[in-house]
């Protein structure tokens, strides 16, 4: 069943693809991949600081009324009871759990916008060193090599995930499916694999490779003491084609 649920998506994705265009479709998936991470960051983030919240002010309300009951202030020890009570009541013991799994996805999916965005770190000492025939053979292979481990990869993942799917094991804290948790392994892998395979052909065409600048913030302008730096921040690091 779930062998013909696989075939199915992908026979849909294909349809997709043919009916809004290869080229329309790939800016929708830079869109998509670039959302995901950043929800995911976002969304993490937030949790973390809720829970730590939570942990502390569970522990330091409960430690203060403690206090303020054996010196004698009513109002304060009834004050931070109120608290803690209110924090007691609420179960964060999944979100440690969530976390984890939310890193998981933003780990696959960012090794992918790394490859797009040549965000990974490389020693290129001794391609540098290289004849331009050479170089450019060996960076092609490099992109092949790694298009293809992570297609294996993605392939074995797969293959892991419909087995999970068919045990039916469930995750500890939040009880979700394990196939949810482990299906970022082969999605993530794909696109990785895509994304190398993408990053090839920018570079069979244009002999360049994409670059990211750490310093540079996507929408703002370089300022110089002469002016704006001419065309900073119009164009967005990565291969889009």
């Amino acid at each position: 069943m779930i062998d013909q649920t696989v075939i199915e998506t992908l026979l849909f994705l294909v349809g997709i693809i043919a009916f809004i265009g290869v080229a329309k479709f790939i800016g929708i998936l830079d869109r998509l991949e670039e959302w995901l991470i950043g929800s995911l960051i976002a969304i993490a983030t937030l949790l973390i600081f809720f829970a730590v919240i939570h942990r502390y002010g569970t522990g330091v309300s409960i430690n203060v009324s403690k206090w303020a009951t054996a010196h004698g202030y009513d109002t304060l020890a009834a004050g931070t009871m109120s608290i803690f009570k209110f924090f007691s009541g609420i179960d964060m013991s999944w979100s440690q759990e969530l976390c984890i799994i939310m890193f998981v996805w933003m780990a696959k999916f960012g090794a992918a916008y790394g490859v797009r965005t040549g965000a990974h770190v490389g020693v290129d000492v001794a391609l540098n060193n290289l004849t331009s025939p050479s170089k450019y053979r060996v960076i092609v292979f490099g992109m092949m090599a790694g298009a293809l481990f992570t297609a294996i990869i993605a392939a074995f993942g797969a293959r892991f995930v419909i087995h999970t799917f068919h045990y039916g094991t469930m995750t500890n804290d939040l009880e979700a499916p394990m196939w949810i948790v482990f299906l970022a392994i082969p999605l993530g892998s794909a696109l990785m694999s895509y994304r190398f395979l993408q990053v090839a052909r920018h570079f069979s065409r244009t002999g360049e490779l994409p670059h990211a600048d750490e310093g540079h913030v996507e929408g703002l302008e370089k300022v110089v003491p002469g002016g704006v730096l001419p065309g900073s921040a119009t164009t967005a690091h990565g291969v889009r084609s």
